[in-house]
């Protein structure tokens, strides 16, 4: 392990040419002649159109085109389609009414795009948009998720009879129902998980062009995969895919959302072909508040059963889950294949069974957000164990450690489709614990009550399968200046792929960091690949770079032995040079790529030095951890601070603890930020109320404790060749649970029973005011 290989805390490569401007992302990009588009979207959350009419529009100053359905319709444009449907209970399936690009019809949502136009400038063509005369004849709007399932509740979709899309079933319900019936504890809970708006700090946008000679579109924009936008791009248009060419620049944050297919997207591309100009969108934040799909937004009753000693006997949940107005790609996945997976947790539960209602609502569409239903499993079952631990008089440590699973268990099969292949859950808390200082927290909750604060202390253990998911492929070549490029599909959205690949070359070439080249994100070079998501892009692309590097290192080695006129036996190869044994005849990577373009080797030698490696998925990783929480709470504000905070992770191998803990860092952000501070809320009429960062609150730096973060590095993942197990989402799924538990640790002693996310100063201190009274 030399100082820049495996393991290493090594800075991130990629931050220089950032932080210092030099980033380009995709509104950086100005093309020759590129007009400007603007989404004209429907203020109001329910209505049909009985008029719409661009002729004013179509005539206004520097205006090249208005775009409505029925445009695209005569153009062969079709619907964004859901690409995850889940099967449903008692042989269902999903309900999947047609998205359209731009509404015929009628509009579900506040934002629904209704009609697109194209001008010279931005200023002209949202002053044309302005001049769209459009009647809305509006109609009754269902926007809570729980109220969607009411007997009169207005009709999102005809398709969707009660607003479900999806009623969903997994496990095993008499074994659950038995445990419940004959338990000596029953714990029972009722949690809201938040609605969300991802607000990436790079917003979505497009630049879209059309080569009429060559009938092919070029799709530049920031996303998380080209390949499956490539496939949706082509299909939508009617297209073959080889007449789509995608590129993807440097992204400034994706968290799932960027994955997707939006209408803009579709718009721009149609556009750019009927004017033969380019065409860029970019979006504004408070179009990102009424277009990104938004994430998380359930209502989730659940019951656990224990017997007298606290052991947990059974499960049941149940789950109503937002969809929003249209089925975004995963949406039915999220809560269902993804969320109702993980609801056994870390813990030993014979019996676990669940249901989930995936309803339309007149919203934003729903769809994955950092961790993707592993966060809203892991939220539900902590605050449910903190539970149990009120019903039986134990304490949140020793509940939890009665019944996790143990290693001698391992392989664990969840019997909900996950087989956990390695960890030590109760050592990892007892860990944390001990870092917390957990035996001197009651003389600090009253050294904090003799300064009339409320001190309590919470667990959020956690539990999420990764990283293991499709393939991926990776060339590596080696150029005569001895450095490497690289090429492969995963995406860097900012988490520092560059960084951690340039170590693993460094580990297996010799090569310099600083001279590893990355090339992501264009499909006419990059030939196949699964984008970033789901933690996958250190394991499925960190072994098939391992796997091209090492046929790197065997054809070097034989280029060496016939330079050198020696047996390949005889070569070694070490830090970037190949030499013989026991002699001083010796070639860096550089001199041999020359040797290898020079034309005087066999051909099987000879030509550029390039080799490509290939990894398909084995199985998924179980990452898993512990966040301890430590916070005060002023009764007569209720305004909460986090005075400690403790992390131990089991992430396997930690190819770099420096960036493994900025991915904690940033998730345990976006967690807090969940828990105490963002809501996404709409009105009766399905007005979006939270629809700036002016009444969406944000987290800042000053509300982030600091962090304490360990790795247990000694359990590796024993699925896959590299032993990772995924760290990307960890951070935002212990977050949540471990500051609510906390809350209602220093809470409940006044008498408050239940607690819903965000806990926002104005919340607490109702719910200590009513307590009291």
């Amino acid at each position: 392990m030399g100082q820049f290989g495996v393991g290493q805390p090594v800075r991130r490569l990629e931050d220089h040419r950032l932080l210092t401007g030099q980033g380009r992302y995709t509104d950086d990009i100005a093309l020759p002649g590129q007009a400007y588009g603007y989404v004209l979207r429907s203020p109001i959350a329910h209505a049909t159109i009985t008029r719409l009419d661009v002729a004013a529009a179509k005539a206004a100053p520097g205006v090249l085109g208005v775009y409505t359905a029925a445009d695209l319709k005569a153009g062969g444009v079709g619907t964004i389609k859901c690409i995850a449907p889940q099967k449903g209970k008692n042989g269902s399936g999903t309900v999947n009414p047609p998205w359209e690009v731009l509404a015929s019809d009628r509009v579900r949502h506040v934002g629904n795009p209704v009609a697109f136009v194209v001008a010279e400038t931005l200023a002209q063509a949202r002053d044309a948009a302005e001049l769209i005369e459009v009647d809305y004849d509006a109609l009754p709007a269902v926007v809570e998720t729980a109220a969607a399932v009411a007997p009169d509740a207005p009709l999102v979709h005809a398709e969707a009879p009660g607003n479900l899309a999806l009623h969903y079933a997994l496990g095993d319900e008499a074994g659950a129902e038995a445990a419940l019936g004959g338990a000596a504890k029953v714990a029972r809970i009722e949690v809201i998980n938040n609605r969300l708006v991802v607000n990436s700090m790079e917003p979505r946008g497009i630049i879209a062009e059309y080569d009429q000679a060559a009938g092919r579109f070029t799709m530049t924009s920031g996303n998380q995969g080209i390949f499956r936008l490539k496939g949706q791009v082509a299909a939508i248009l009617g297209v073959k895919e080889e007449q789509i060419h995608l590129v993807c620049p440097d992204v400034g944050g994706g968290f799932g959302m960027k994955i997707f297919l939006y209408p803009e997207y579709v718009c721009a591309l149609f556009a750019a072909r009927d004017t033969g100009r380019p065409v860029r969108w970019i979006s504004d934040r408070q179009e990102a508040f009424l277009s990104d799909t938004q994430g998380r937004d359930h209502v989730t009753t659940a019951s656990l059963a224990m017997d007298a000693e606290g052991r947990f006997l059974g499960l049941r949940v149940d789950v109503i889950a937002a969809m929003g107005a249209y089925l975004s790609n995963f949406a039915p996945y999220i809560p269902t294949g993804s969320m109702a997976a993980m609801f056994s947790g870390l813990y030993r539960i014979p019996a676990v069974y669940s249901e989930v209602r995936c309803v339309f609502t007149n919203t934003v569409p729903v769809d994955a957000y950092r961790g993707a239903g592993r966060p809203e499993a892991a939220y539900l079952v902590e605050r449910l164990v903190d539970e149990a631990a009120r019903v039986t008089g134990l304490s949140q440590l020793e509940i939890r450690q009665r019944n996790f699973v143990r290693p001698a268990d391992m392989p664990y099969d969840t019997r909900l489709g996950r087989i956990y292949d390695s960890g030590d859950f109760g050592r990892v808390l007892a860990e944390a614990a001990k870092r917390a200082d957990w035996p001197g927290v009651e003389a600090r909750r009253k050294a904090a009550a003799a300064r009339g604060r409320l001190l309590g202390i919470g667990v959020g253990c956690y539990i999420e399968a990764c990283s293991g998911i499709g393939e991926e492929t990776a060339v590596v070549r080696v150029d005569e200046d001895g450095g490497v490029t690289l090429i492969i599909g995963t995406q860097t959205n900012g988490q520092g792929h560059l960084t951690a690949y340039a170590q693993m070359l460094n580990e297996k070439l010799g090569v310099d960091v600083e001279k590893v080249r990355m090339i992501q994100g264009d499909s006419d070079i990059v030939m196949k690949g699964g984008g970033t998501g789901g933690s996958r892009s250190l394991l499925m692309g960190g072994v098939a770079i391992n796997r091209a590097s090492d046929r790197i290192v065997e054809r070097v080695k034989q280029i060496a032995a016939q330079l050198f006129e020696t047996a390949v036996a005889d070569v070694e190869f070490k830090e970037g040079v190949a030499s013989v044994v026991g002699t001083d005849r010796r070639m860096t990577l550089g001199q041999l790529a020359q040797a290898a373009k020079a034309g005087t080797l066999p051909p099987e030698l000879g030509g550029e030095l390039t080799e490509s490696g290939e990894y398909k998925a084995e199985a998924l990783t179980y990452p898993n951890g512990a966040h301890l929480c430590e916070l005060e709470v002023d009764p007569d504000t209720g305004s909460v601070a986090l005075t400690r905070y403790t992390v131990v992770d089991d992430f396997g191998t930690v190819m770099n603890p420096l960036m493994a803990a900025g991915q904690v860092f940033g998730g345990a952000a976006q967690g807090l930020g969940q828990a105490l501070l963002e809501q996404t809320l709409y009105n009766e009429d399905g007005q979006l109320v939270t629809g700036s960062f002016m009444d969406y609150c944000m987290p800042r730096a000053d509300d982030m404790p600091d962090i304490e973060v360990t790795f247990l590095q000694d359990m590796p993942c024993k699925t896959n060749p590299l032993g990772v197990k995924g760290s990307g989402e960890a951070g935002a799924i212990g977050a949540p649970p471990a500051i609510m538990n906390a809350l209602m640790d220093a809470l409940r002693p006044l008498g408050v029973a239940r607690l819903d996310m965000p806990a926002t100063p104005e919340k607490l201190w109702r719910a200590i005011r009513e307590a009291r009274a």
